[in-house]
């Protein structure tokens, strides 16, 4: 093969794996809209099936995360040893006609029940997804490229906001759920012709038969950096799907303005740009300063949202704490794609899978699991008042924002020490 075939298969290769970039997104979008089309819909919900905010706080938290979590692990896993394809296009059916069954529930426990299997087919999606992206790019593009795939978070809760929402307002909320579920089947049928599985690069030192789980685990529980990793993130993850599952309580019960709640939907569409540059200028700084100082913008997410949440939250007027608050989560959900490659950079070639399951995992028991419900919790039985919501929701927010914000600068000092060759 001479120079200018290996030039065109090269040039080919980066052209598809752009293209591959944008589909992955794309569904990744696709997820978040089914994801959170849940929380757009939790006043609706709520009136017609008689359930509490505690409830709601479950139903968007603990029922899709807990199980999504727990499977994730054994999708990630899944992810380092079978086709990655096959993986995320089977979970994006499934997840896709379980959003579509959730409009006929009558019962809360019915709800309950998709949203499990929701959670399930979801879980295969991002370990699947990280590894291939890791396989696809070079290493110093992960916090670009991680980035632009994680604004697919984003964007898919701002669809989630503008058009459940709207459709909500217009028809009903079991009218809302079906037109979510719809672009899901499009996506898997192009997916099929169109998704390619690319050769994996495995590290040198991979002996013949593969590390066991054992030793992957035992690998990854080693580093410090890892852990605070896990920890930080995590609270962010508290933070933002705290606010994200109660911000139409916020417009609803302290504000009396639910046509609001769509609306938000163009400061997702802004986070997406956030996040984006986020990975952007993480990469620049490791280039300029070290890698370590890619966890610098983690901080700014940390601590750059809450002077915005403490305004927002108690607002005279709703258009201020709908400015204030959108401008909040713009600065505050900026980590996500920094997040997920921050950690491909602590483990080998053939842990990604599984080092992506466990991020999700961590960020899922702790930002779905735990905040919606404790937030949940403090707004039925603790703050009361026309204010309640916001107390509620702002007592979360600083305790994270301040709780990550240590974790990080601690994971700066570590870093190197801990970090595999990029």
């Amino acid at each position: 093969m001479n120079t200018s075939q290996k030039s065109v298969i090269r040039k080919i290769s980066a052209n598809y794996a752009w293209f591959a970039l944008v589909l992955l997104t794309l569904i990744y979008i696709c997820s978040f809209v089914d994801r959170q089309i849940i929380a757009v819909l939790g006043t609706n919900i709520r009136q017609a099936l008689g359930l509490s905010n505690t409830q709601i706080g479950v139903l968007y938290g603990p029922a899709f995360s807990l199980v999504y979590a727990a499977c994730g692990l054994f999708m990630g896993r899944m992810a380092d040893q079978f086709s990655r394809k096959r993986i995320i296009l089977v979970g994006l059916t499934v997840w896709s006609l379980m959003t579509l069954i959730s409009g006929v529930a009558y019962s809360f426990i019915f709800l309950v029940t998709a949203r499990f299997f929701v959670g399930v087919s979801q879980s295969a999606l991002s370990p699947a997804v990280y590894s291939l992206l890791a396989d696809y790019f070079k290493p110093n593009q992960r916090a670009t490229v991680f980035s632009i795939y994680a604004s697919g978070i984003f964007v898919g809760i701002g669809l989630s906001f503008l058009i459940g929402g709207s459709v909500a307002q217009a028809y009903d909320w079991r009218t809302a759920l079906y037109a979510v579920a719809i672009p899901g089947f499009i996506l898997a049928a192009v997916g099929v012709v169109a998704l390619r599985e690319p050769t994996r690069r495995f590290s040198k030192d991979r002996d013949e038969s593969g590390r066991t789980l054992a030793e992957v685990v035992h690998f990854m529980a080693a580093k410090k950096t890892i852990w605070l990793h896990l920890a930080g993130f995590s609270f962010l993850a508290m933070l933002g799907y705290t606010l994200l599952a109660f911000i139409g309580t916020v417009f609803t019960d302290v504000y009396n303005a639910p046509s609001y709640i769509a609306s938000y939907g163009w400061f997702m569409f802004l986070t997406g740009i956030s996040v984006n540059c986020s990975g952007w200028l993480a990469d620049r700084m490791a280039e300029r300063w070290g890698s370590a100082r890619r966890f610098w913008m983690a901080v700014v997410a940390a601590l750059g949202g809450l002077p915005f949440y403490y305004f927002g939250l108690f607002a005279e007027s709703v258009f201020t704490a709908f400015i204030l608050i959108g401008i909040g989560n713009v600065i505050s959900s900026s980590y996500n794609g920094l997040a997920a490659a921050l950690i491909q950079y602590f483990v080998k070639d053939d842990m990604r899978g599984f080092a992506g399951s466990v991020y999700l995992f961590m960020i899922s028991i702790v930002g779905f699991g735990i905040g919606p419900p404790f937030a949940g919790w403090l707004i039925d039985h603790v703050f009361t008042g026309p204010y309640g919501v916001s107390k509620a929701l702002l007592s979360v927010f600083f305790f994270c924002g301040l709780a990550a914000t240590i974790c990080f600068l601690w994971a700066i000092k570590t870093y190197e020490q801990d970090a595999e060759v990029e």
